[in-house]
């Protein structure tokens, strides 16, 4: 391996690599009525880019860790990277929906390879003491894309167009790039995965409760928010400005919760601190679904969801190296795969009835998602005999 000294802004590497694939899976939730309007599609149908971009990535992520793990990771992470920085810059030119689409498809197939490996990749290039701390760091850039990239997507579609928005992220994913391949070191290899990890993640009944709680939290999120644009306008009247200044509060308090996640889990252990911020998750989207309507209480709901959002999927990374550390590569990766799961199930929710018009309806399902989550969280509480964190 090369010079630690040569690694030193690695994890802030694979950070903004996340801060682009979270653009590249969120972007279309910013930009809907854009997307509809210039391809000529409704909402419904400018929304099913996130449906079906969530459903490869779900498939994609269990898939191409088994079958890349024996690649160097720095050839992996900047190669999956150039496909995400390229695949924007083509989705600027997209001459129709079905061009848009295809290209949405391909470029996530490839995608979704990030995310679980640049975790597992922040394992080995810092010290053990400081795994869990830098792994929760790279976790920030997808709440740096809700937090700065969709309220910049939505003022750039808006003003001048989608095809604009995805130029500049296909332009940050190029800049992204050249610094993961100045900063990454070499020579990095991972653990193999092979078909006996996978059969005793499928034996481990804890394992199966936590990736289960991980799905239904984003399922809840996701029939909201990826009509989160529409709705603010059609319940509350609210323009393209109001509505990228709502992204940007539910993208700060998601970068705030990690924060104070990061900092509480080490004290409060991973199962209080999951229980916590699935409370303020669920307490968030009762107040949207209560207070739909009102625009500031849709704010208010939205700043205490923001809370949650990022900080429960990075205590469930946390929860689940804890529960079993060496089957850690394999159920990092399949934790990304049913987030991918939820995220196509609440669009697809969401999207249904969106297309009916039943849009209050819409935070109460989403209600119904996390409360489910929050059952399992308590069904999870490790037993007093167990002196190891849950």
């Amino acid at each position: 391996m090369e010079n630690p000294r040569a690694a030193r802004f690695a994890p802030t590497a694979l950070m903004l690599g996340n801060l682009v694939t979270g653009c590249s899976v969120l972007a279309p939730a910013g930009m809907l009525p854009e997307l509809a309007t210039g391809l000529d599609v409704s909402i419904h149908a400018a929304g099913l880019l996130i449906t079906f971009g969530a459903i490869i990535l779900c498939i994609g992520s269990p898939l191409t860790a088994w079958l890349t793990s024996r690649i160097e990771r720095r050839t992996l992470l900047t190669t999956t990277l150039a496909v995400l920085a390229f695949g924007n810059l083509a989705s600027a030119f997209a001459p129709d929906y079905a061009s848009l689409l295809v290209i949405r498809l391909v470029m996530l197939a490839v995608g979704a390879l990030y995310t679980p490996q640049a975790a597992g990749t922040a394992a080995w290039i810092v010290p053990v003491e400081r795994r869990g701390s830098t792994i929760a760091y790279i976790f920030l850039g997808w709440s740096l894309a809700a937090a700065v990239g969709l309220p910049l997507i939505t003022f750039i579609a808006s003003r001048y167009g989608w095809h604009a928005a995805y130029g500049g992220i296909g332009a940050l994913g190029c800049v992204s790039l050249l610094l993961l391949l100045m900063r990454l070191p070499a020579g990095l290899k991972g653990t193999p995965v092979d078909l006996k990890t996978w059969s005793a993640v499928g034996r481990n009944r804890t394992i199966l409760l936590l990736l289960a709680i991980t799905m239904l939290q984003m399922s809840g999120q996701f029939v909201v928010f990826t009509f989160m644009g529409p709705l603010l306008n059609k319940l509350a009247g609210a323009g393209p400005d109001a509505i990228g200044m709502m992204f940007a509060l539910y993208g700060v308090c998601g970068f705030l919760g990690v924060v104070i996640a990061t900092r509480i889990v080490d004290t409060s252990g991973p199962y209080r601190t999951s229980l916590l911020f699935t409370c303020l998750l669920l307490a968030g989207i009762t107040g949207w679904a209560l207070g739909a309507g009102t625009l500031v209480l849709m704010a208010g709901a939205v700043a205490i969801w923001g809370l949650g959002f990022a900080s429960t999927n990075s205590m469930q990374q946390v929860r689940l190296v804890s529960a079993a550390p060496s089957l850690a590569s394999a159920t990092v990766a399949l934790n990304t795969s049913v987030l991918y799961i939820g995220q196509a199930v609440g669009s697809a929710v969401g999207g249904l009835l969106f297309a009916r018009e039943l849009l209050h309806t819409l935070g109460f399902v989403a209600v119904g998602f996390v409360v489910l989550a929050l059952i399992l969280v308590i069904l999870t509480r490790p037993r007093p005999a167990t002196s190891a964190p849950a």
